[in-house]
């Protein structure tokens, strides 16, 4: 078992790499985060309760020689309604179209059902390489660690998946997570860059307003709204009559529930929660797009 840690050598022959990885992992196993890191901006939404990620977010590492495409699937989980047998539909076909899966597992909670049948799964798909990386490592000493990165290698030694590379990081510490992306660009084919410089994402601007307001949303009340919420920008426009240095931008979007009782929730006393969602999410859109906002949110039952 070769674990990895800082002090890897580069290799000689200078070759340009470009490919596509996804993270893979029970819900809150810390895929989001790390995506994050790797980027270096905030590009996949991360909240503390698992399915936040509906969808794929791609996050782009630029590196002179290579460019890592990060392809953030949703969290396989066994299926218990049909979204969620969608969402691992959406999986399964990503993983089959990536150059390499990174398997995250938290240092922080044993291996438990939920990672062996992801594994299991993973098992199943030969061809593409499979990095397990051990995430959260902030949170443990040196001796559960060095447990969980023995029972991930016995795990695989079980399914018959051959680890590329074990590999202990913290995202929230910055540990290791340079050294995580020297390990994944080797498994990419070498090709020239597939996106521009300077891209950091490829999902579409409203696409990501929507989430930073769902993530705004669900702050504060994931016990009583699990993730029954979703955000849809209805329109962004400038606001015409401004000046050319005082630009606005108007955006409408609707959060919408699954049941009325929940719009009280998600509204607050007197409107004071939305009001409170509207402000949190009005700073990061401005953040992401670089121009002033004028955001109105309107909750609707779906």
């Amino acid at each position: 078992m070769s674990v990895r840690t800082q002090s890897s050598e580069q290799s000689a022959e200078a070759v340009h790499r470009a490919g596509f990885a996804c993270f893979v992992g029970r819900p809150n196993a810390g895929k989001s985060t790390l995506t994050n890191a790797l980027v270096g901006q905030k590009v996949a939404i991360t909240a503390n309760q698992p399915q936040t990620t509906r969808h794929t977010v791609r996050g782009i590492v630029h590196r002179e020689d290579a460019q890592l495409i990060l392809v953030d699937t949703p969290g396989l989980h066994k299926p218990r309604t049909l979204l969620g047998e969608r969402l691992n539909d959406v999986v399964r076909t990503t993983w089959a179209e990536v150059d390499v899966i990174g398997f995250c597992l938290p240092a922080n909670e044993k291996i438990g059902p939920g990672d062996r049948f992801i594994a299991k799964e993973l098992a199943g798909i030969k061809k593409t390489p499979k990095v397990a990386i051990v995430t959260k490592t902030d949170l443990v000493d040196s001796k559960t660690l060095a447990e969980q990165l023995i029972a991930i290698d016995q795990l695989g030694r079980e399914l018959g998946i051959e680890w590329a590379e074990i590999v202990p990081v913290s995202a929230v510490g910055d540990k290791q997570v340079s050294l995580l992306a020297d390990l994944l660009i080797p498994l990419l084919p070498e090709g020239p860059a597939l996106y521009p410089e300077g891209d950091l994402t490829d999902e579409p601007e409203q696409v990501m307003i929507a989430e930073l307001i769902r993530e705004a949303a669900l702050e504060g009340v994931r016990d009583e709204l699990p993730h029954s919420i979703a955000v849809v920008v209805e329109e962004m426009l400038p606001r015409e009559d401004r000046p050319a240095d005082k630009p606005l931008l108007d955006i409408h979007a609707n959060v919408y529930i699954e049941r009325p009782s929940q719009k009280g929730i998600i509204i607050g006393p007197k409107g004071k929660r939305l009001k409170d969602v509207g402000i949190k999410s009005r700073k990061q859109i401005e953040a992401l797009l670089g121009t002033p906002v004028f955001l109105d949110l309107h909750v609707k039952v779906a």
